[in-house]
């Protein structure tokens, strides 16, 4: 029997490297692809090994070419932290338009269904809350945060067209905060970023008053919810995210609870067009999909907390963590 081919691009980042895992598992021949620009290989150098697993260090927004027949594209290369917005802005606008437009033409050319990773943060700061997939967004399109924003809002227009243009099989994921073993440790996002604080025995860096709220959902409900999108018959935009909403402040709580520290959590300016609220609605997921989020939180967290105290401690004091210069609200 021939095995299904899947091209993961990103692989070698958080999420990619999990969707290797499960395609892997599913019984799926695996391409994955990434220019390691934010990846790294240690995420999957367990998968060197295997005949099912092929990996080719390429930059999606050059020429993508793939020998023989493919069934599926997952897209999931992009830079995803405020950190990375501030330091590789043109590479991340470039792979959410001209990394999504080549990959768009490699899955009509071979008649794959491709989906794409979008985001929450196509909502911005959202006026409507929870969000659902019919709010059209807040979005400060020339801010920090834009240059994200908008490659994914681009992003999302470019696999519409090619849906409703060229007929190619597309699906639309936005995926609200997920967190989870391999996590970057000093990418910025709040929860590697108590983590590591915790285990640096630093102060616990708050930004704004730490009421606004997030909604964090554990990697392997993810990765369930994607996989089912990407089997469904669903062209719609669709939301996969916990809608367990927990304030900052709160969460910084949990954290110190979870981690032990006696450190104190100290506040600082809320960073620009920083959401005040992230909360799916995952309606159409539970319907269209049969999917909700299992994880706790507390459980989640348990897991996450062991992964990061793993790591050595070349990887635990890097500190480019809290790099928000330029960032900051004036």
């Amino acid at each position: 029997m021939v095995k299904k081919k899947v091209l993961i691009t990103g692989a070698a980042g958080f999420l990619g490297s999990h969707l290797c895992d499960r395609f892997i598992k599913e019984g799926f021949h695996v391409l994955g692809m990434d220019n390691l620009i934010t990846g790294s290989l240690k995420n999957i150098e367990h998968l060197f090994k295997l005949k099912e697993f092929e990996f080719y260090h390429h930059d999606v927004s050059n020429f993508v070419h793939v020998s023989g027949d493919l069934d599926y594209i997952l897209h999931f290369a992009s830079p995803a932290s405020p950190i990375d917005y501030l330091k590789i802005p043109i590479q991340t606008l470039k792979v959410g338009s001209l990394g999504t437009h080549n990959l768009l033409g490699l899955a009509k050319s071979k008649a794959a269904r491709m989906l794409i990773a979008s985001t929450s943060e196509v909502y911005g700061d959202p006026s409507v809350h929870p969000q659902t997939e019919e709010y059209y967004g807040n979005v400060n399109c020339v801010g920090p945060r834009g240059v994200y924003d908008e490659a994914k809002r681009f992003q999302e227009a470019m696999t519409m067209a090619y849906h409703t243009y060229h007929g190619v099989e597309t699906r639309i994921v936005r995926i609200f905060n997920t967190y989870g073993p391999r996590m970057r440790l000093n990418d910025g996002r709040v929860l590697p970023a108590f983590i590591g604080q915790a285990l640096r025995g630093e102060d616990l860096t708050v930004f704004g008053d730490g009421s606004q709220t997030r909604s964090f959902c554990y990697v392997d409900d993810l990765v369930e919810g994607i996989y089912r999108l990407l089997l469904s018959d669903y062209v719609s935009p669709v939301n996969i995210g916990n809608p367990d909403e927990i304030t900052i402040k709160e969460f910084a709580d949990e954290i110190i609870k979870l981690t032990g520290t006696t450190q104190k959590v100290v506040y600082k300016p809320l960073p620009k067009d920083d959401p005040m609220q992230r909360q799916p609605n995952i309606d159409k997921a539970r319907e269209i999909l049969d999917w909700e989020p299992e994880v706790s939180r507390a459980e989640g967290l348990k897991i996450t907390y062991e992964y990061f105290k793993s790591l050595s401690s070349e990887e635990l004091f890097q500190k480019d963590h809290n790099d928000f210069e330029g960032y900051i609200k004036k």
